[in-house]
């Protein structure tokens, strides 16, 4: 029963974001009309003396660039970064959790590690997810949908490098007040900001304090036929589940600079997140006659995952005196994750099972990277260098289980150990061939080797090596200066993870061809992509453009999963298995409404949609898409600067869904998510100013569907119903 009605919900928020605020009536109407109206040439001007200010990466650099600055990552006043990417141009995000954000980012709808994610230009550290930074704490995101050799080539999809703050404002002191909720969760966050310069020593400190309480339901439908079609299964469920969690990160960084030039930077991330959740299940069963009932069956668990991350890097820059420069950056990484689980399962009100399950994992790590570049020859800028880490993981888990006579324990206790190193050399040149075309050629060879060892499986290793030749070219259209055309040839990969590569896995309490129990796989090689992308671009003021852009690739050993019945088991586990072919368009345009009305209101609006087709060529069509693909998305969105000291603004995000079949056995189904959000900024003065923002006003149930059919055993179809709410969010923003 929600203690606010939905429709009064967003009535109030958006009465009070669209009100004009007391006092605005004493600011002249003309003045931000003049302030904004575009003059020919002071821009002109600001292009010709190169001023860095202006220096506009998505438009200037050879390899193709997204952009996204802090003032626009905090714009609609978001507390996630899965609010951020969601409305950036081919960017889409899925699942999450009620209150605490996260979810898998997803680059031309693909998933499941083929977006690369990076944490200031290196992977993301073991553990790392969206709920684990703030944007309050993010400088700039960068999304880069061609890879290059500077930066890993695992990026099949595309890469997002998060950067954190670096920037060193003199004397900043900034507080951050945030309460957002809903009729599922409730949250105050507290974000904090300061940087100042002492002499040669500069510092900047973001930390960012989270604390939130929710309740989340959803309903399930599960149902199961034998191979003559007759109905042997019809139950559905209630589940439930409410808890607590807590996350508190620090990202401070400090900047030396040298008598002799040289810059010494430490940059340190720490974050330390405490989950408790406390679940249930209960289960009502009927059908036709025939069918075995049961009044009811319950499982209900108890569950605490604490977790703590540090990641720090020292980076050294040297100039030398012919005009090169040398970058290395000596890092080390380490986290532990916690679980602990206690499960109780009933049937016909008599337990049949009483599980306890604690399981402990530490991983460590140390990288070194390197990089020199120099122009060696007029209008060539040449780069070259080196990326190097080993990294160990070591997971134990102890279980005890009471189980009635009859009844086996289903995961024994165990322990396993995993060493992965990796190393990898590249060079690359950017060349400026003319004023009007520039060529960018790099290539980068890289080596992982995985080893592992444990109590229940035997010792396992695997090596592979990739070379990945890169091009991109930038050709700007002869007598135009505002339009360009982009393209490039890239070979990338997609490496399996260690989880994938360990053949344990975890045990389901309710054993189905739906929820079947996981396996890894020793044998399972990286999967490698051939790709293609081609794009135009015009460039019509400042900050004004509309591209359209088009991309293929060629997905070689592509990894799917498999559900098989081995020894009495549901087992499901991931196989390379051929083929499969992506390729799609994406278009984007965004602009001033005074580009073309010069007298109008002082409306920023923007725009974007992808469309992706894929297939499989071993998985039976139609819908054999890749990794559960988004076909189609789309976002809409303006800003309204009435005057200067109140904006407001809004955003629609739309992402298709239907069927997907991803096996010759398993397919699915899934809803159009549809999203709307609102936002308000009050200036009140300088040091004062206070957002508030609606999200997902419309509200829409969110429906999935897994199905699994064969010949010999039937078919299994589990439908899942999950209701969504509107959220209000409350920031008061304050300079010291």
């Amino acid at each position: 029963m929600s203690f606010l009605p939905q429709r009064l919900l967003l009535a109030t928020v958006i009465a009070s974001i669209f009100a004009t605020p007391a006092g605005s009536q004493t600011i002249a109407a003309p003045a931000p009309v003049k302030a904004v109206a575009p003059v020919a040439a002071p821009v002109q001007k600001v292009e010709i003396t190169g001023n860095k200010d202006q220096y506009d990466p998505r438009r200037d650099d050879t390899a193709s660039k997204i952009v996204v600055t802090q003032e626009e990552i905090v714009k609609n006043g978001d507390t996630s970064l899965a609010d951020v990417l969601k409305r950036q141009p081919g960017v889409t995000v899925s699942g999450g959790n009620a209150g605490r954000g996260g979810g898998e980012i997803r680059m031309r709808g693909l998933g499941a590690g083929y977006t690369q994610i990076l944490l200031n230009g290196e992977a993301a550290p073991p553990g790392f997810t969206l709920d684990n930074l703030s944007p309050n704490q993010v400088e700039r995101i960068e999304i880069m949908r061609s890879a290059s050799a500077e930066f890993s080539t695992q990026a099949i999809a595309g890469t997002v490098n998060m950067v954190l703050k670096s920037k060193v404002v003199p004397g900043q002191r900034e507080l951050k007040l945030t309460l957002e909720g809903s009729n599922i969760f409730l949250s105050p966050i507290v974000n904090y900001q300061v940087s100042d310069k002492v002499g040669k020593l500069a510092y900047t400190l973001s930390s960012n304090l989270r604390l939130v309480k929710f309740k989340a339901d959803q309903t399930v439908a599960d149902d199961s036929f034998d191979a003559a079609g007759q109905q042997t299964l019809k139950r559905r469920a209630d589940q439930s589940q409410e808890g607590r969690f807590a996350n508190l990160s620090l990202s401070p960084r400090l900047i030396w600079s040298l008598d002799n030039g040289d810059t010494l930077t430490s940059q340190t991330f720490v974050n330390a997140t405490g989950v408790r959740v406390e679940a249930a299940t209960d289960w009502a069963q009927s059908g036709p006659s025939g069918i075995a009932n049961r009044a009811s069956e319950r499982m209900q668990s108890i569950g605490s995952n604490p977790a703590t991350m540090l990641r720090t890097d020292l980076q050294w820059v040297h100039k030398t005196a012919g005009g090169g420069k040398l970058d290395t950056k000596l890092g080390v990484n380490a986290s532990r994750r916690q679980s602990g689980n206690a499960q109780q399962a009933y049937n016909d009100d008599t337990q049949f099972m009483d599980r306890r399950t604690e399981t402990e994992a530490k991983d460590r790590g140390v990288t070194l990277v390197g990089k020199f570049s120099t122009s060696v020859v007029k209008d060539h800028t040449f780069a070259t260098g080196w990326d190097a880490g080993s990294g160990t993981r070591d997971e134990t888990r102890a279980q005890s289980e009471l189980l009635p006579t009859g009844y086996q324990p289903s995961n024994p206790n165990g322990s396993f150990s995993a060493t992965i190193n990796r190393l990898a050399v590249f060079a690359q040149d950017e060349w400026n061939v003319t004023p009007k075309w520039s060529v960018y050629m790099g290539a980068r060879w890289e080596t992982l080797q995985t080893k592992s060892e444990g109590s229940d499986f035997n010792p396992s290793s695997s090596r592979y090596s990739v070379f990945s030749p890169l091009f991109q070219t930038l050709w700007k259209l002869p007598n135009s200066n505002n339009d360009q055309i982009r393209m490039a040839l890239t070979r990338t990969y997609r490496a399996p993870g260690i989880n994938r590569l360990i053949p344990r896995g975890d045990t389901a309490v309710n054993n189905s061809q739906i929820e079947p129990d996981s396996r890894g796989n020793p044998a399972l090689k990286p999967e490698l992509a051939t790709g293609l992308d081609l794009s135009y671009e015009h460039f019509f003021g400042a900050g004004a453009l509309v591209s359209a852009s088009f991309y293929a690739k060629q997905i070689k050993d592509v990894t799917r999963t498999d559900v098989v019945f081995v020894d009495g088991r549901w087992v499901s586990m991931p196989v390379n298995d051929g083929h499969a072919n992506t390729h799609g368009v994406e278009l984007e345009a965004k602009f001033p409404l005074r580009q073309f009305f010069k007298t109008g209101p002082a409306i920023d609006l923007r725009a974007n949609l992808s469309r992706n087709w894929s297939s499989v060529d071993n998985v039976p069509g139609p819908d054999n898409r890749i990794a559960n693909q988004t076909p189609m998305s789309a976002n809409f969105g303006l800003e309204y600067k009435m005057n200067p000291a109140f904006n407001m603004g809004g955003s629609f995000t739309y992402k298709s869904g239907g069927p997907v079949r991803t096996s010759k056995t398993t397919s699915g189904y899934t809803t159009i998510k549809r999203e709307m959000d609102l936002f308000g900024l009050w200036k009140f003065d300088a040091k004062n100013q206070l957002r508030v923002s609606a999200v997902n006003v419309l509200a829409q149930p969110f429906v999935s569907i897994t199905r699994y059919d064969d010949d010999a055993y039937g078919s299994r179809i589990n439908r899942v119903d999950t209701p969504f709410t509107a959220m209000v969010r409350v920031t008061f923003e304050k300079k010291l």
